[in-house]
């Protein structure tokens, strides 16, 4: 049993810490006080590294240990905020950044931050191409140029030249993302083994400057933070406690009972049994992270236009919502989320069998034909997929259902044998590039292509939105950059084999004595440091 005591210790002892509560449930359990304890499935984590932290809870966890050059604003997400640059200027040309950083960040060894840290830290992203170093790389970055390119001309102050024209706010997204976090050299060096930069040692160790530092990761187990005592700003909590626990029902007892102060991963049943409880109130976020149907154009029928416009026009869009994810998401039909540049709130679908059994019999299929759906086998997917299934099967589409792992489903899709698959997707920074590159850009069809990208694999190859992707990534005037992405979406809209569903809202449930807890639109966005308990 996890005591108050071993939580306290934990972090010191490096004890391993798996269960739960603090107390037993004849009394009404509490936790300890300066200490945040979050209910959370944990089990994605690979590392800790922001050169391949690349998973969702990594991520989050990263943005409460590392600093970057700039972020969002977290109140206003169309604007770019400084973090460690006090200041910066983009040549006429777009191609050169200068920041000015902080004088007053300190790393928590004690060390200060300097501009060579950053300058190593990007360089290093770029050197060792782990899962997100195509973030950086995407613009031209290799590990033969990026030393003449990236540099730090004094201790303050880091020039970035850009390889070759991009869209101004495409590269300051890219940059705010996780890949961005700056790491102490001095640490990463003293700690690399075989040249890997210190890879290794920061999976599971930090050496960031921002309010807390990673004391304790066991994996599919708990994470534990501890406040940086160096920090610029200091945390209002110091010691942050996430606890792995898969079973929202189980979340949803610990959050009851007082042995959780928040908790993360509750269902829509679940956060309505929650509702009246006094002692509880809610917190909700859009995010993000949409659901789609994808089609596999390789599969014959889907092959048609009017095959694809039909099963969009099939699909009772407002009534899976509302009766299967009310709380949890919202319809949104755009392939860019809501709230980044050049999302819609535009729903050109909705149910109407008729008009897709019209084009079904145009498209030659008036009979309808059979498919196989792959989906994740868990909550929501398995009840929106058998939603979907009946939806089809009224217009003639006879769908068999094929769950799996999430493994399992992205390895076939990647490997093009689905035939229609229900997943999800949130971009890999705050960026319309980024779902733009991965559901419409498709240069080549071929096998033997280096673009492997969501449009590659359903094989929808349109050579309009593939070069609409490259001219918006280059448009420096965000006017023209924004009618791009409108454009684009008209045709995507048309030809695609993709129906986008809905977009998510991040929901947690804490006790009434936390406040200060900040959901994000993304993992990187979520903030630990005003979070407090009274």
């Amino acid at each position: 049993m996890l005591t108050r005591r071993l939580l306290l210790a934990a972090g010191a002892s490096g004890a391993t810490v798996a269960a739960l509560p603090f107390a037993s449930r004849g009394a009404a359990a509490a936790t300890p006080p300066g200490i945040l304890v979050m209910a959370k499935q944990i089990d994605d984590v690979i590392s800790f590294d922001p050169a391949q932290s690349y998973e969702y809870t990594d991520t989050e966890v990263d943005a409460n240990i590392y600093r970057k050059l700039i972020s969002p604003n977290l109140e206003n997400l169309s604007q770019m905020a400084g973090d460690l640059a006090t200041s910066w200027t983009v040549s006429p040309d777009g191609k050169t950044f200068t920041f000015h950083l902080t004088q007053d960040s300190i790393f928590a060894s004690g060390k200060p931050l300097t501009a060579a840290d950053a300058e190593f830290s990007l360089h290093r992203a770029v050197t060792l191409n782990l899962t997100p170093g195509f973030i950086l790389t995407q613009f031209g970055y290799t590990k033969d140029n990026v030393a003449q390119l990236i540099r730090a001309t004094d201790a303050h102050t880091l020039v970035i030249d850009l390889p070759k024209p991009a869209a101004t706010s495409f590269f300051l997204y890219c940059l705010s993302s996780n890949v961005g976090g700056v790491v102490e050299m001095a640490t990463a060096l003293a700690n690399q083994q075989n040249g890997d930069l210190g890879n290794h040692w920061l999976t599971s160790h930090s050496a960031g400057s921002g309010p807390y530092q990673l004391t304790s990761w066991a994996a599919s187990d708990h994470i534990i933070l501890d406040a940086n005592p160096h920090a610029a700003t200091k945390p209002l909590t110091k010691r942050i406690f996430i606890t792995h626990v898969k079973d929202p029902a189980s979340q949803a007892l610990m959050i009851r009972h007082g042995d959780a102060d928040i908790a993360r991963d509750l269902s829509p049943d679940l956060l309505t049994s929650l509702a009246t409880n006094p002692n509880l109130y809610r917190l909700t976020t859009p995010s993000t992270n949409q659901m789609y149907l994808a089609g596999n154009e390789g599969y014959a029928p889907l092959a048609k236009v009017e095959v694809r416009q039909a099963i969009k026009w099939a699909i009772d869009y407002d009534g899976i919502q509302k009766n299967i994810v009310p709380a949890t998401y919202e319809v949104n039909q755009g392939f860019e989320p809501s709230m980044i540049l050049g999302g819609t709130s535009e729903k050109p679908f909705q149910k109407d069998p008729a008009k897709a059994k019209a084009l079904l019999a145009q498209a030659g299929y008036p009979d309808g034909f059979s498919a196989t759906l792959d989906h994740f086998a868990d909550h929501p997917y398995m009840e929106i997929a058998a939603a979907v299934q009946a939806d089809l099967a009224a217009v003639g589409i006879k769908v068999s259902l094929l769950p799996a792992t999430r493994s399992q489903v992205f390895t076939k899709m990647r490997a093009r044998q689905h035939q229609l698959m229900l997943s999800e997707w949130y971009p890999d920074y705050f960026d319309p590039n980024s779902n733009a590159q991965a559901f419409c850009a498709n240069t080549d069809d071929s096998d033997h292509t280096t673009l492997k990208v969501v449009a590659w694999r359903c094989h929808f190859f349109n050579p309009t939105l593939t070069a609409q992707v490259a001219a918006a990534a280059q448009e420096i005037d965000t006017t023209k950059r924004v009618a791009i992405y409108q454009k684009m979406q008209q045709e995507f809209w048309k030809d695609s084999p993709f129906a986008f569903m809905l977009q998510e809202n991040l929901t947690a449930v804490l006790r009434k004595n936390v406040q200060g807890f900040h959901l994000g639109a993304q993992s990187d966005f979520i903030r630990y440091d005003k979070t407090q308990k009274t």
